[in-house]
């Protein structure tokens, strides 16, 4: 993977960026996202943003590299701190970490979100976090899309600014996913299904606390969402 060619995961949410946007990439990595959309033409202006030092490091050789350093400001901060009102950002992209910590960058900062029109995050888990934000701060998903790519599976959650309400079988598999049905969906939820059945089994002898008990009735409704969604 370069700034020429992305994975196929990057690429899916490069897919996604509206063309001429101006870009904040928060955890930006060596910066391949942000270059990439500036050498085709899909984005005007980036922001790489890194909290950790050797991240930042290498995204800031990466642009000097590329010679992209009037197109992309590489910035050392926490989340969404990278983001100052004046750059104007209009999209903001989070890719390659946990669904409950997407969700926590874009709380701490809401404010940083004012001007931005479109989020388009990558969670590698727990996607229904995401899910469970956009409702409580005012955003609805417009599309989602899933794929496989070196034994992993990962969902892509795109964003903007509007109200939804959303079933709880929506909330965990998510609408657009649930409609398509891909074969990487349906593989994705029916180990999952397993894994808690496998769960279910090893608590059903421990000791009937308040925390067991509200661990199986969880597992048991996700069980049974899974269930009807993807008729196993």
């Amino acid at each position: 993977m370069n700034a020429q060619r992305l994975s196929e995961r990057l690429s899916r949410v490069a897919y996604y960026v509206p063309k001429a946007s101006i870009v904040a990439d928060i955890g930006s990595d060596h910066a391949y996202l942000p270059c990439y959309l500036i050498h085709n033409n899909l984005a005007s202006k980036a922001i790489a943003g890194e909290v950790a030092k050797g991240p930042y490091d290498s995204a800031l050789a990466h642009v000097r590299e590329e010679q992209l350093e009037e197109s992309i400001s590489v910035r050392f901060a926490n989340g969404l701190k990278a983001i100052e009102i004046e750059d104007s950002v209009d999209t903001v992209t989070i890719a390659g970490m946990g669904g409950p910590l997407i969700a926590n960058i874009l709380n701490n900062d809401l404010d940083r979100l004012d001007s931005v029109k479109r989020l388009i995050l990558q969670p590698n888990i727990h996607a229904k976090a995401i899910r469970d934000w956009a409702i409580a701060n005012g955003w609805k998903l417009i599309a989602e899309d899933i794929l496989k790519e070196d034994n992993k599976i990962y969902e892509i959650l795109v964003l903007e600014k509007g109200e939804m309400t959303l079933t709880p079988s929506q909330l965990l598999l998510g609408p657009f996913l649930m409609e398509s049905k891909k074969e990487v969906f349906l593989s994705k939820w029916q180990k999952e299904a397993q894994e808690w059945t496998r769960i279910l089994e090893a608590i059903q002898d421990a000791e009937v606390s308040q925390e067991v008990k509200m661990k199986k009735e969880e597992l048991e409704l996700k069980l049974q969402i899974v269930k009807e969604a993807i008729s196993i």
